[in-house]
Formats: structure tokens, sequence, C-alpha cells
């Protein structure tokens, strides 16, 4: 199952870096070229909150076995697309019918494990959903460049039948209920899907288009909060709903669910601002940028123990709490990038990156499901799900925002500089004066290409000092939390 969930989230960014390989090989533009990744988002964000209601209806094997079919023919389907039309609707199917895996791993490994070993199991899972993102313009910009980009859908084929075969084999915790599909509350599934549909196209698209000021964003914002609305009062006063928003009055599960929110935001805005620091400023391609940002994969992968550790001897609030400092630590060190920083440079904040996300996803994973009754698992499992997604959309648009704001902002500020007193800019022109008393144009391009890289610098620094204040006031919240019961071996019976 963890395989399943590894696959279906390692292929939200496997795209990132060869959206460019994509489009030269569908001959579309770049604005098209963009609905790759957000039709996959949009589609993914939507199934998440309902796989606790389908695992009821279909269980849990069946609906995982379901899943990772749908999502190997789709993946094939997509690397066969003959144009972009078509890769935009194989690639909202893809994200579909794999959605549903992510939150059924959750759920499976507090159901099948006790004890000692729920340690490890949230460790592991809060690994690989942090881990995946991460890796994905890593592997896809190594696949691409080896390769072509079909290969990027193709290598999901036989990961995706093994995980087909095996979970029905050994995956029995629950039986189907069909006769759940007779009263099902389909109006509040109907309002969910266009609230978080209208929701993620919101998020994706408003920087691109300036948000309000574009027709059409401006609607789907307006649909998403008169959905969103009706979706939550639908969902409080039904008697049998299909996301258990009861489950935030319990104060461990609502304060997970911010923590992963906020998680969620700095692990998918610094997946998407470094390759693009690289690209924008270095002029890195998609296999050097995967090569320096692999090192943050490599630490948490490293700190899966040492977290194993900790968390059978300390309270799971204090490791929270190095988590979090650590996550603001790291974008407190990304902050100060230079125009000339690479993979050598990235490793102190990326290893902390890495560190911080093993240390803040697994103990939420536990503080938040680990306080809730099994019956409420399932449909819990969706939301607290959605709420990482979610924040990971958040963030990058907010991201976006900045940089194209920003951007502008630290230019002029640093084109005032540039003037008859600025005796360094005297120098730096004097050899390009000609007999007519003019600069050069190619040296007054020069000069411009100069600004505008060091005003995307400054850009990209204060995006990921934003980050690192988020994540340094949510710090404050933990005292808030309760504290959840150290572990201990179970019976055998228990198992």
């Amino acid at each position: 199952m963890c395989v399943g969930m590894f696959i279906a989230l390692i292929d939200i960014q496997i795209v990132s870096a060869s959206l460019r390989d994509i489009g030269g090989g569908l001959s579309a533009g770049a604005d098209d070229t963009a609905w790759v990744q957000t039709s996959y988002l949009i589609a993914e964000i939507i199934v998440i909150p309902l796989s606790g209601w389908l695992s009821k209806v279909m269980s849990t094997r069946w609906l995982f076995a379901a899943s990772a079919l749908g999502f190997t023919l789709t993946s094939l389907l997509c690397a066969m697309a003959w144009n972009i039309q078509s890769m935009i609707a194989f690639r909202a199917l893809q994200g579909f019918l794999g959605g549903s895996m992510i939150p059924m791993v959750f759920t499976t490994g507090f159901l099948y494990f006790d004890g000692k070993q729920r340690v490890v199991v949230a460790a592991t899972i809060g690994a690989i959903a942090s881990l995946a993102p991460t890796l994905g313009p890593v592997v896809g910009g190594w696949i691409t460049d080896i390769s072509s980009w079909p290969w990027l859908f193709y290598i999901n084929l036989v990961p995706g039948l093994f995980v087909t075969v095996i979970v029905p084999i050994m995956v029995r915790i629950d039986k189907p209920d069909w006769s759940l599909l007779k009263g099902a509350d389909y109006p509040a599934m109907l309002l969910m899907a266009v609230f978080l549909g209208c929701l993620e196209y919101t998020m994706e698209e408003g920087p691109r288009w300036n948000w309000f000021s574009d027709d059409t964003i401006l609607v789907t914002a307006w649909i998403s909060g008169l959905t969103g609305v009706a979706f939550i009062y639908r969902s409080l006063t039904a008697a049998h709903p299909i996301v258990d928003l009861r489950a935030l009055k319990e104060r461990n599960f609502a304060l997970g669910c911010l923590f992963s929110f906020v998680t969620g935001i700095g692990i998918f805005a610094t997946i998407y601002l470094t390759p693009l620091f690289l690209g924008r400023v270095r002029g890195y391609s998609a296999l050097d940028i995967g090569l320096a940002v692999f090192s943050t994969g490599i630490f948490q992968v490293m700190s899966i123990p040492l977290y194993a550790a900790l968390a059978k001897r300390f309270d799971l609030r204090w490791i929270l709490a190095l988590g979090l400092g650590m996550f603001s630590l790291s974008m407190w060190e990304f902050s100060s990038l230079t125009h000339d920083w690479g993979a050598a440079q990235l490793m102190l904040p990326q290893a902390l990156r890495g560190m911080a996300q093993q240390f803040s996803v697994a103990p939420t994973v536990t503080l938040a499901l680990g306080s809730l009754p099994p019956a409420r698992l399932k449909l819990a499992s969706g939301l607290f799900n959605l709420m990482r997604n979610l924040g990971g959309a958040i963030g990058i648009a907010a991201c976006a925002t900045v940089l194209n704001d920003r951007t502008n902002l630290h230019f002029l500020r640093l084109a005032e500089h540039l003037n008859a007193r600025n005796e360094a800019l005297g120098e730096w022109l004097a050899p390009h004066w000609d007999a007519a008393g003019e600069v050069s144009q190619q040296a007054l391009r020069q000069l411009w290409n100069l600004t505008f890289r060091e005003a995307q610098t400054m850009t990209f620094s204060d995006a990921f000092l934003i980050i690192g204040v988020c994540f340094a006031v949510t710090l404050l919240l933990i005292p808030l939390m309760h504290k959840i019961a150290a572990p201990s071996q179970p019976s055998a019976d228990a198992h």
C-alpha cells in the first residue's frame, strides 16, 4: 500500500521539471502544458476526502486495488497521449483514480498496528508522504534527460500492477457495504467536488492571470466560496456525512489538520521554489536541478531511524516542535541565498528541511489520527490528507504571487541606485562608452539582465522567509495539543 501511495504522490511533481519537453512533444504552448500538472491536482484533491466513504462501500482492499489498476491504465494512456487535450484528460483521470490510495494507507497503518509498532508505521508513512513529492522533480528530470517524457508514465506500470495484484491478497481489514450507495449524500459530493475543483483552479491559475482582475478567476473564486459554505453546512447537519467535519471538535485532530496544512505549504512550496530558482537564476537543466535538490531526500531517509528512536522516548509534541523549528530555521538559511548558489550552498538548508519533514509530518500523523477512535479514522483521514494538499496548493499560489509582485518591486529599487552618482556603476560602464558619448546597447542589455537577476534572487529570498515565518507562528500552537500516552507493547491478543 505504501508503494501505491508513493507512485500516486510522486506523480504530482514528476512532470514539473519536464513540462517543456512534454509541451514540445505534443506541440503545446506553456499555458496549455501547465494543465498537465493542474488537472492532476484538481482531480486528486477532489477524490482524497471521498476515499473514506468509498472504502466503506467497496472495502479497503478492493478500492485500493481498483485505484491502483486505474492509476496504472491511465499512466499508460498518458504515455500514449497524441495531443495536449488527451494528455490533460488522462492526467485528470490518473489523479482521480490514484488519489484515493493516499489516505487509505494512513488509516490502514493505524488499524493494522498498535503499541510501539505505530511509531515505526507513522515514521514510514510520514516519510513517504513528504519524500515522494520532493523526489518528483529529481526522478522526472533524470528520466527525461536519459530517455524521453513518455517514460515518466511508463515507469508506473510495473509497481502499479504489483500493487493491484498483491493488495487484494494481503489486505483484509473490512468488508464492502454496497447498501451505502442507496442513502449516500450525493448533493454533498457534488458541492464538495465543485468547491475543491474551483478552489484548486483559482489557486493554480490565479498568479498567472493576476488574480481577480481576470473574470474567470473571479467567477471560480465566488463559486468555490459559495459551494464551500454550502458543503460545510450540509456536512455538519447531515446524519451520515461523507466527510467527518465533526472530528474537528477533537483538539488534537483540528490542530493536526492545521499542522498538516502548514507542512504542506513548506513541502510543496519549497519544491516549487528551489527548482525554479535554479532554472531561472542559475540556468540549470532538469537533471542538474534534480541532482542539486536530491540532498533533501537523502537527509530525510537518514533521519527515519533517529525519529523512531526519539519517538519511543520523548513526548511527540517536543519532536513536532523540533521539526517545525528546524523547518523555520531551514527557510531562514534559504533566505540568505545569492545568485551563485548551487548544490554545495543548498546542502545545509536542504539537510535541515529533509530532517524537518520527518520530524514534523510523522508526529503530526500520530498526534492527529491517534486521538480518534478507529470507527472515525476512515472519514477523518481523508480530511487530514486533504489539508496537506490544500496547504501545498495555497503555498505555491502565494509564492507565485510573491515572485510576480516582489520581482518588479526589487528591480525598481535596484534601478533607482543605477545613476550617475553610483561610482561602481561608472567604473563598470567606463569601457562601454562609444565615440558619440553613448553607452553601447549591449552593455545596457547586460546591465538590465544583471539587475533583473539580482531582483529575482531577492524575491526568492522573500518567499522562503515568508514560509519560515508561517512555521515560526505555528510553533507557538504546539502547547495546545494534548499529550498522547507513550505507546506500550500490545499483547498477543491485539494482533
